[in-house]
């Protein structure tokens, strides 16, 4: 089992209720993929996954991990084998890329090589090859400050990359690219997941992004599980009522929306027809 939530709800101190109610599992290598309105509690449900937030209520194992065990050195292991790829990576400006993705290592590494390779890139070869995989290679040595929002999305992914965690949580993590690039995008993190069994869950505004490349889709509204189907299941009706708030528009990639989405549930229905 790579994840399980039974009955989690998450409050904050301001009181306002984010997630209500979750029950969610996960096989180990299974792929999902999260859609939802904005402000539906997808980014907090990744969060309480990487073990960034606390349920308030609940029950919650990762990884065969306890959520929160007592023990610093059981939780310094289990982050150790979650990767994170963020929206707006929190990477610093004056870093140079090749030692933001060297991080990707920092909680597997013994202290002493992590300090040394944030003085020195310790795996230049290792960065050069995973940023080769998001078109970045020509900016290894590069400021984090010198780069565009998508370009930073792609030091992000290939930080998780050179990480090569157990669990993948990928929180719209190709929002800033455009349709062809984020496409290739999220197939090289699918495949990279598929290649070594990891388990990948990904928060997608773009549902024909989901729809034609995930086949298990999640859809989370007012921060409680509105459906958990195969893609082939997810039809129009479906998606409208859960983008109500939003109005009759589906969230989809900039260019031929309708072409797009039709061609996803194609797609899926094909995949589901034949496997």
């Amino acid at each position: 089992m790579s994840f399980a939530l039974d009955g989690v709800g998450l409050t904050h101190a301001n009181g306002f209720t984010a997630l209500s109610g979750i029950t969610l599992k996960a096989a180990q290598g299974e792929r999902i993929a999260l859609i939802g309105p904005s402000g539906a509690g997808k980014t907090s449900l990744l969060s309480v996954l990487g073990t960034a937030l606390a349920p308030s209520i609940g029950t919650a194992e990762i990884l065969d991990f306890g959520l929160f065990s007592p023990s610093t050195a059981a939780g310094k292991a289990l982050r150790s084998r979650i990767g994170t790829v963020h929206q707006a990576p929190p990477l610093p400006g004056r870093q140079r890329v090749v030692t933001a993705v060297l991080a990707g290592k920092l909680g597997q590494w013994p202290a002493w090589k992590s300090l040394a390779s944030l003085a020195y890139p310790l795996d230049v070869p290792g960065a050069r090859a995973v940023l080769a995989r998001v078109d970045l290679a020509d900016k290894l040595f590069a400021r984090c400050d010198q780069l565009s929002g998508g370009q930073l999305q792609r030091v992000g992914i290939a930080r998780v990359l050179y990480q090569q965690p157990d669990l993948i949580l990928a929180d719209e993590p190709v929002s800033a690219l455009d349709p062809t690039l984020a496409l290739a995008t999220i197939r090289l993190l699918i495949a990279d997941a598929e290649a070594r069994g990891a388990t990948l869950v990904a928060s997608l505004h773009a549902v024909d992004l989901a729809l034609g490349n995930f086949s298990r889709i999640v859809g989370v509204k007012a921060g409680r599980i509105a459906f958990d189907l195969p893609a082939a299941e997810v039809g129009t009706p479906l998606l409208h009522d859960l983008y109500a708030s939003e109005g009759e528009e589906l969230p989809v990639q900039a260019h031929e929306p309708h072409f797009l989405l039709q061609s996803a549930a194609n797609d899926a229905a094909t995949r589901a027809a034949c496997c």
